[in-house]
């Protein structure tokens, strides 16, 4: 009876065989798993630096993730560069709305009207890409004409 109970190679399907190798798998990586959960941190550094020098493997990120990275690694590095180009943000007018008006018409060149529609609908750019000489010198007028004023 016990012969009769036993498949022959031609009646195991393969789904059955892909179901033995997956047990098999996930025991075998169960076990592992629970091996590593219990290592502590330094443990587990030297359990990769011993990985990486047996495979020859690097636990760096994967080149695909690395391109965006170095494409934002520009705009990281830029910041580490002393700035050259400067925008003067008039923040808020202040009590001396003519004054800071009167200013802001100084320093850009526009009419009465544009300068006063800039002034009232702050906070706005007043001067954009400028050197940081020109900008401190926009800063320091609108600040003694009321106005707060921002650097960036």
């Amino acid at each position: 009876m016990a012969e009769d109970e036993v498949k022959t190679a031609e009646e195991v399907t393969t789904a059955e065989v892909k179901k033995t190798k997956k047990a098999a798998k996930s025991g075998a990586i169960d076990d592992i798993m629970a091996a590593i959960k219990g290592l502590t941190v330094l443990e587990l550094v030297d359990l990769v630096k011993t990985l990486e020098t047996e495979f020859g493997v690097t636990a760096a990120v994967p080149v695909v993730a690395a391109a965006g990275a170095a494409a934002a690694a520009p705009e990281a590095a830029a910041p580490a560069e002393e700035k050259t180009e400067f925008n003067v943000i008039l923040k808020a007018i202040g009590a001396n709305k003519i004054n800071v008006i009167r200013v802001v018409r100084e320093l850009t060149s526009l009419g009465l009207k544009e300068s006063k529609d800039l002034v009232e609908s702050a906070p706005k750019p007043v001067k954009e890409g400028v050197n940081k000489e020109d900008a401190a010198t926009a800063k320091k007028k609108l600040e003694e004409a009321g106005a707060t004023v921002d650097v960036t």
